[in-house]
């Protein structure tokens, strides 16, 4: 299959369902996962269950021949029995890809590659495996590329509509933390958090951001260029480790907010509470399945013991990516719930 075919394929299914991720694996079926779960490319662009694909399109065709034999029987002139296939992603198919993603220049994106990833035009990110080219102890690049992991980024603005006025007091921004699991839409609040204070609102006034995106994950960059919108006084180091990051926008940029995504290494928490006592307000995010779960991590569990967020986010998938299960203040008290609470959001305090 040649990628303009695939393109097309791919934007047939788009239109009948919200897809979120893209998975190629050579000599395996392409799935997809939308808003409905995970699904299975076939050849008709449609979209069908993994755990039932097959016996679905087998059944769509038993009905094919059942309507022919009928309208033949009526003397009606009916279409032939078609056949329906998963799609097979090959390494012709990736490698097409690969070529247009990187704007048939893969040596210009070798750097890139040798992270992982490639960050395309619209913002979508391409994950990449295969056999890793390594020099010394640094990873070059990636070649005999086996796997592509399309994730499609969704810019959803006002999602943060609900959490955004428990994050300030008396007018002032709240030092906050947002925790989540994987997946459960942490990026695209954050997103939304930063756009939203950089342009400020009817009751706040906007305030500068500086952004620290060192997977190309929150702004979408293209050639150092954000692809979504991160708000009018917003600047953003694209491709920079996150330590590193955060102290070198501190002395250049002159933030009063600075954001950051998945913070968790020892480095990062230094370079965050120094932007801490700078003055700076820290708008961060971590991985976690609960508000319990995170204080089992020593590094973050010691700036959430000692008060450093005043304002604590968590997220679940449940029922869906993007659901506040409830706020926190920096005692660990309650401020409201919008959905399921994990057991230790009914405790008074952090222990």
């Amino acid at each position: 299959m040649r990628a303009e075919e695939w393109r097309a394929l791919v934007k047939t299914a788009a239109e009948a369902a919200q897809v979120r991720e893209i998975r190629l694996r050579v000599g395996k079926p392409v799935l997809m996962l939308t808003d409905c779960g995970e699904q299975m490319l076939f050849d008709d662009g449609g979209l069908r269950k993994t755990d039932g694909g097959k016996k679905k399109a087998q059944r769509e065709r038993r009905i094919q021949k059942i309507q022919r034999i009928q309208g033949e029987e009526n003397g009606q002139e009916t279409q032939g029995e078609t056949e329906l296939y998963p799609v097979i992603a090959d390494k012709m198919l990736l490698k097409g890809l690969m070529e247009t993603f990187s704007r048939h220049s893969l040596y210009a994106f070798e750097e890139e590659i040798g992270q992982g990833f490639l960050t395309i035009e619209g913002g979508h990110r391409v994950g990449i495996s295969g056999k890793a080219v390594v020099s010394g102890h640094e990873i070059r690049t990636i070649r005999e590329i086996s796997g592509l992991n399309i994730r499609i980024a969704h810019e959803v603005k006002g999602c943060a509509d609900s959490v955004l006025p428990w994050l300030f007091r008396d007018g002032e921004f709240l030092d906050t933390l947002i925790v989540s699991p994987p997946g459960a839409g942490k990026t695209t609040i954050l997103r939304d958090l930063i756009r939203q204070i950089s342009d400020g609102g009817d009751w706040f006034e906007g305030r500068n951001v500086s952004v620290v995106d060192e997977r190309s994950e929150i702004g979408a960059c293209v050639q150092g260029v954000p692809q979504c919108d991160l708000g009018m006084r917003t600047d953003i180091l694209d491709g920079c480790p996150k330590a590193e990051g955060l102290m070198m926008m501190l002395r250049s940029m002159a933030p009063q907010v600075l954001a950051v995504d998945e913070i968790g290494t020892e480095k990062d928490l230094e370079a965050v509470r120094y932007g801490m006592n700078c003055g700076c307000r820290i708008l961060a995010t971590v991985h976690g399945d609960s508000a319990e779960g995170i204080m089992r991590k020593r590094e973050i569990s010691e700036l959430i013991r000692e008060g450093w967020f005043s304002r604590m986010v968590v997220l679940s998938k449940r029922p869906k990516p993007g659901t506040v299960i409830g706020i926190y203040d920096e005692t660990g008290r309650l401020l409201t719930s919008f959905g399921e609470l994990e057991p230790w959001t009914e405790r008074k305090e952090v222990v």
